[in-house]
């Protein structure tokens, strides 16, 4: 959306210029695992002399906007490829969350805790009410956002965190709402959950300080959804390539 697409529309020109036919797709990490992360990814392919597909197909790895401007840009040199549909979602974030008891230092004081609970807006301290009535625990994620020059504390309840940032003057880390019962905890994501919210198995090892693995998280794509271009579109493109070469 950059300029009205036009810096994307260059990106792609330039690709076309060194040679290479272009494709592009949008997965959410969402599909994988309880993380909202749309992420635009670009395949470039090698020009070959084969025919090439020049129109969007309909795919949900192809949202409107994309199909859009694919079919509406014959300037560039598409490759377009055909994909199956997406996973459908699964996970939820309780699936990723550490089970740290009570006294782990990761959970707030009560002090910190309660200054997050006076940042919420009526709607979110309504939602935080609700979760801590509930008869078992439930979990929500945080971001702190600045609503009319103020800090505000916005809860998400959907089960699915939101996209992990790189944490930059704090503002950026994911902050985990525990509540039910009639109690309610409140701390960071932790660096295991982060890793496994990118899809990251849990024998990688983390041995860095947390605001550095914070930020390589923040910073990374879903394995899984690198996985299923592999699988799915990669893999193909190159078993094609081959075996034209072998049939020579």
């Amino acid at each position: 959306m950059s300029h009205g697409g036009r810096d994307f529309e260059q990106a792609l020109l330039a690709l076309n210029e060194l040679g290479y036919s272009v494709d592009a797709i949008i997965l959410n990490a969402i599909h994988w695992v309880p993380q909202s992360r749309p992420r635009l990814f670009v395949i470039a392919k090698r020009d070959d002399g084969q025919e090439k597909r020049s129109f969007a197909l309909v795919t949900d790895a192809r949202p409107d906007a994309l199909l859009h401007f694919i079919n509406t840009h014959a300037n560039i040199r598409w490759d377009i490829r055909d994909l199956p549909r997406l996973p459908p979602p699964r996970m939820q974030l309780a699936d990723i969350i550490e089970d740290l008891p009570d006294d782990d230092p990761h959970w707030w004081n009560t002090k910190r805790t309660e200054y997050f609970m006076g940042q919420m807006s009526a709607k979110h301290a309504r939602q935080a009410r609700e979760m801590i009535a509930g008869k078992s625990f439930t979990y929500a994620t945080a971001f702190r956002r600045v609503r009319d020059k103020k800090s505000m504390a916005e809860l998400r309840t959907d089960g699915i965190a939101g996209c992990l940032r790189t944490p930059r003057g704090g503002s950026g880390r994911q902050i985990l709402f525990k509540a039910g019962k009639g109690r309610y905890q409140v701390r960071l994501l932790t660096a295991r959950e982060c890793a496994r919210l990118q899809g990251v198995p849990d024998n990688y090892i983390i041995d860095v300080p947390l605001n550095q693995a914070l930020f390589g998280f923040g910073d990374a794509v879903c394995v899984p959804a690198i996985e299923w271009i592999a699988q799915h579109y990669l893999t193909p493109v190159a078993i094609g390539i081959e075996q034209r070469q072998t049939s020579r």
